[in-house]
């Protein structure tokens, strides 16, 4: 049997809905002094922190520290894409301007006969001969005219440098046989001589069989005497003319010249009566390869179209990258603008 005091008791502990304890979220709302759990009192009029539009503040901020950040890397790699170009188009063109050299030797068993162009002057030829092995017999008679097997042609022709003046060559037909050492022997003389030293100057051209054949032969020697140097030998010696051939190909028009060494000997006049001056010179090939020079350009042009296409590409996607970043960062500033006038209108 239940007490009537443990019954009140009872009622006191689950009493009717009249009593209920409060809410304790609702009396934190209800109540403007009550505590947080960490002991912080929160007054009615005091504002909460606005965390969300500063966040986004500064992740627009940094985004636009980024941008142009990228922006100054982009401008950095389109000058080094410039200065790329500009280096890329200017070795082209070096290289284009000034070919490589290729030297070939190119052995042969008999050259094509040159021509020896003689500009006499007051002197005479008194012998021309032919010899073999580099044999030249000793002089007879010298100073004497002696029957010789040269083939000769005397031109007569205006000079391209002397001012309209006319020019006498005796063009001799030069060696061939370059196997059996085929040498020319000439003698010449000179009586009279009006100066102090005296020489004999001399000419040498790709083929005697050019001049054969030419129809206009005194053009064909005004153009050789551009085209070609001018040697002398002196009297009173031996001159020895060794001969070197080099052809150059790859220009426009391919260039013929020839290379030589010459050695001098003093030659001892035994005669009795010397009433002139004796000059002796011989021809020879030094030996029996031609010295073929082709020039090569090194220059390919594909390979620089492709570097330049590349540049041209990259300097296109550095230009639009900016141009977007340029339009995000007028689009941020503007939309941070818009906000930040939408908070003022709001707080007055």
């Amino acid at each position: 049997m239940i007490r009537s005091d443990d019954s009140q008791s009872y009622e006191e502990l689950n009493g009717d809905g009249s009593d209920k304890q409060p809410d304790f979220h609702q009396s934190i709302f209800d109540d403007p002094d009550v505590e947080e759990p960490n002991g912080r009192s929160v007054a009615p009029d005091e504002d909460l922190p606005e965390s969300g539009p500063s966040l986004r503040f500064s992740k627009a901020c940094l985004k636009s520290v980024f941008t142009v950040f990228l922006i100054f890397v982009y401008l950095l790699l389109t000058t080094v894409a410039v200065f790329l170009a500009y280096q890329t188009i200017t070795d082209f063109l070096e290289k284009l301007n000034h070919p490589v050299m290729s030297v070939i030797y190119k052995e042969v068993d008999f050259f094509p006969p040159p021509g020896i162009a003689l500009y006499l002057g007051k002197a005479q030829l008194l012998s021309c001969k032919h010899y073999n092995h580099n044999y030249i017999p000793p002089l007879v008679a010298p100073g004497t005219p002696e029957v010789g097997d040269c083939t000769k042609e005397q031109v007569s022709y205006v000079g391209p440098f002397t001012n309209q003046t006319q020019k006498q060559a005796l063009v001799v037909q030069g060696p061939s046989d370059v196997r059996n050492k085929e040498v020319i022997f000439m003698q010449f003389s000179l009586t009279d001589a009006d100066e102090d030293f005296s020489a004999i100057t001399y000419m040498l051209f790709a083929k005697f069989g050019d001049l054969a054949l030419s129809p206009d032969k005194p053009a064909f020697m005004m153009d050789c005497e551009k085209n070609y140097s001018m040697w002398t030998f002196s009297g009173g010696f031996r001159t020895w003319v060794k001969m070197s051939l080099v052809m150059t190909s790859g220009k426009k028009d391919d260039a013929v010249e020839f290379r030589q060494e010459s050695g001098v000997v003093k030659y001892n006049d035994r005669r009795t009566n010397i009433t002139d001056e004796l000059f002796f010179v011989v021809f020879e090939w030094r030996d029996p390869f031609i010295q073929e020079i082709k020039l090569i350009v090194t220059a390919n042009p594909w390979n620089s179209v492709a570097i330049l296409c590349g540049v041209f590409m990259a300097l296109f996607k550095a230009a639009n990258f900016a141009k977007l970043s340029v339009s995000w960062m007028i689009r941020m500033r503007k939309r941070h603008l818009r906000n930040r006038a939408r908070e003022l209108d709001s707080v007055t």
